[in-house]
């Protein structure tokens, strides 16, 4: 059984709201399905686009030393799990972890 991918939208994971639409996802190096997604409906695009555009406002309103204290810690995040990000990049695109990383 494929792992079933959902939308993540406003800090919360969110399924599609299509019904049964749903399309494969491919390993790009083996050509196996790994995953499956359900594909967002018109409803589902309308509530992240509103979500980005409310996160927007919010980040611009925030001061320089609070944005720069969170990508810092995005920075700090991404160099502690690079392995694992790397293994992601690799499931998705198909190279190697090595190359990925």
């Amino acid at each position: 059984m494929a792992t079933e991918v959902s939308h993540w939208i406003d800090g919360v994971s969110a399924p599609g709201d299509s019904g049964a639409r749903r399309s494969p996802i491919f390993n790009p190096a083996t050509g196996q399905q790994q995953a499956e997604v359900a594909l967002a409906d018109a409803g589902t695009v309308n509530t992240a686009v509103t979500a980005a555009a409310t996160a927007f406002e919010e980040w611009g309103q925030s001061s320089l030393s609070k944005r720069t204290q969170i990508l810092f810690e995005f920075r700090r995040l991404v160099a502690a799990n690079s392995r694992q990000l790397a293994e992601v990049i690799s499931d998705e695109h198909g190279k190697t972890v090595d190359d990925a990383a």
